[in-house]
């Protein structure tokens, strides 16, 4: 084990990119003649931590070079130990239009000016490379790939950073520090060993247990540092998380525990992810790491092999522990074993032959939903209060109903019919957003390319996630024809309610004889071109929660076995 780092090698905090004052109104002043590009969330993030030193030694976004020697060999041009790459992505039109030296102006999405980039290099990224050497896959099933290869536009960025003002937040205030204000807090309490607990999830009595042995173990204080820019698909908005995270800190001991949000956007790339998150733990001050079993592994689907080995995080850390300035604090798997009344590691539970239980994420939503109770040992009754305000009962809880099919299968005669029943019914707030509503009003500008039929179904994703978040029933009826653009539709509703996929099935063949509109007939003779399911494919769904053929059933058969479906997982009430 490396020797823990003395307290005056850490003392000064990382330099800042921040300018002064008055070079930071010159900048304001100049950047009305800027060409400006506003970030993306994971941009963002990513602009913080390099304005704030969370990202040193970088200076900015990486250039080629850097970003071969990182990728390659998880080390920066100098030497130094860095395994993930920090860049920043635009498009191709926009990449032509920045020769090196042109100045940008770098903005949120309100539109204010965190910082200024002078362009040095621009060049197409190769993703392939990237995925295969960063996370160890090209497989989309695995969500950081995903995200590279679906979301990530085709050229990198590079250039020197003027930072001109860290990025506001607005939520919680008093929670978020920078690595400078964080070490002068610890110089303050005179805390010399700190060890940092990176959680994208909520923390429950397990969690507690593994930092109150770690912090036994090692003499040392604690951090809860939460990641709050993006996380895995599937974890809590990081305002709900924080407010579990503010409640479990009450069962911390109370002089020896601090929580502070870290604004970093996550990769889930596993054994690489952890050692970048030791790294930017130790220019926070941190002198310890807890990496878990599975540190930054993403989720996987019921089934499939993990995409990264048990204990693999730990392992690449305590490879370079000698180099990265920060002590690893290996967490072993901890279980609830019930004949000791307490949460014991794995090796030891092995060793004894003890039985133990557990509740996996999916049994915590599905108790929470279902309004089962769930057992003391588990968590804490203020945590699972904050929980249940995220996770009613399914039928007080927002909800879109998505059915996506070809065009004549049935779904828009589906859909006003469950609308019209909702609606009778009362309780929550129902809005159709139906394929042709949505055209007239949101999208009348848009025309049939993939590209903006791919726009048409996000933006109808948009305004379902808004309608869910708030409580009510959105039921959409488009063709939907990508698997992609369901997927992210899916991951964007499920944040804050349910998504319901209604696939209508009904054969190609059937719809183009009812042909109401005479569109298969326009699309035959090629009038109408990239025409879903004649000239353009319709991807079906994989594995859609309710699955309809209307050349069996009828309309109001059809909308019965939706109606049967939602009672059945008891989105509706079952009381009437």
């Amino acid at each position: 084990m490396s020797q823990t780092p003395a307290p005056e090698d850490r003392s000064a905090a990382p330099p800042t990119l921040l300018v002064e004052p008055a070079r930071a109104e010159a900048l304001r002043a100049a950047s009305l003649g800027f060409p400006s590009l506003t970030l993306t969330r994971r941009q963002l993030c990513d602009l913080e931590l390099l304005l704030n030193g969370g990202f040193a030694p970088l200076k900015g976004f990486m250039d080629r070079a850097t970003w071969q020697s990182v990728v390659e060999g998880s080390r920066l041009p100098d030497g130094s130990v860095w395994p993930i790459p920090v860049t920043l992505d635009i498009d191709a039109v926009l990449a032509e239009k920045l020769p090196p030296g042109t100045q940008v102006a770098l903005r949120d999405g309100e539109g204010f000016m965190p910082a200024v980039l002078t362009v040095t290099e621009v060049w197409e990224a190769d993703k392939p490379q990237e995925a295969e050497r960063v996370y160890g896959t090209t497989a989309t099933a695995h969500p950081g790939i995903r995200y590279l290869f679906e979301r990530v536009k085709s050229h990198y960025l590079a250039g020197t950073l003027e930072g001109i003002q860290l990025p506001a937040h607005h939520e919680f205030e008093t929670l978020w520090d920078t690595p400078e204000e964080l070490r002068h807090m610890f110089r303050k309490l005179g805390w010399r060993r700190v060890i940092a607990f990176h959680a994208s999830a909520v923390m429950h009595r397990l969690h507690r247990q593994v930092v109150i042995d770690a912090a036994k173990q090692h003499h040392a204080h604690i951090l809860i540092h939460p990641a709050v820019g993006e996380t895995k698909p599937g974890d809590l908005h990081h305002y709900a998380r924080v407010h579990c995270y503010k409640a479990i800190r009450h069962h911390l001991p109370h002089e020896m525990t601090a929580l502070s949000l870290l604004p970093l956007a996550m990769r889930m790339a596993g054994p690489r992810e952890a050692l970048w998150h030791a790294l930017v733990n130790r220019n926070f001050g941190c002198t310890h790491f807890l990496v878990g079993p599975d540190h930054a592994s993403p989720p996987r689907e019921v089934g499939a092999e993990p995409f990264y080995a048990k204990y693999e995080a730990q392992e690449l850390v305590r490879r370079f522990a000698d180099e990265i300035g920060i002590e690893l604090v290996a967490q072993p798997e901890y279980r609830y074993v019930p004949a000791r009344r307490t949460f014991l590691a794995e090796p030891q539970i092995r060793e004894e032959g003890l039985e133990f239980v557990s509740i996996g994420k999916g049994e915590l939503k599905s108790a929470l939903l279902h309004n089962r109770g769930l057992p003391d040992w588990f968590s804490y009754p203020e945590v699972i209060a904050q929980l249940q305000r995220v996770y009613p009962p399914r039928s007080r809880q927002g909800i879109t109903l998505f059915f996506t099919g070809l065009s004549g299968s049935g779904k828009s005669t589906i859909a006003n019919i469950i609308f019209a029943k909702l609606i009778e019914a009362g309780g929550r707030p129902v809005s159709l957003l139906d394929g042709d509503i949505v055209r007239q009003n949101l999208s009348s500008e848009l025309g049939f390319s993939k590209a903006h039929r791919d726009l048409n179904i996000r933006r109808i994703g948009f305004v379902a996630s808004e309608i869910t978040k708030n409580g009510g029933v959105a039921i959409c009826a488009p063709i939907a024809p990508y698997q992609e653009t369901r997927r992210a539709v899916r991951e964007l509703i499920e944040q804050h309610g349910a998504f319901v996929e209604i696939h209508v099935s009904t054969p190609l063949e059937v719809c183009e004889a009812r042909d109401r509109k005479g569109l298969y007939a326009k699309a035959r003779k090629g009038i109408i071109p990239e025409f879903t399911g004649i000239s353009d494919p319709y991807e079906v769904p994989e594995r859609p929660e309710l699955r309809i053929d209307t050349s069996q059933l009828g309309p109001t058969e059809a909308a019965q076995e939706v109606l049967l479906y939602l009672f059945k997982e008891g989105y509706l009430d079952a009381d009437g």
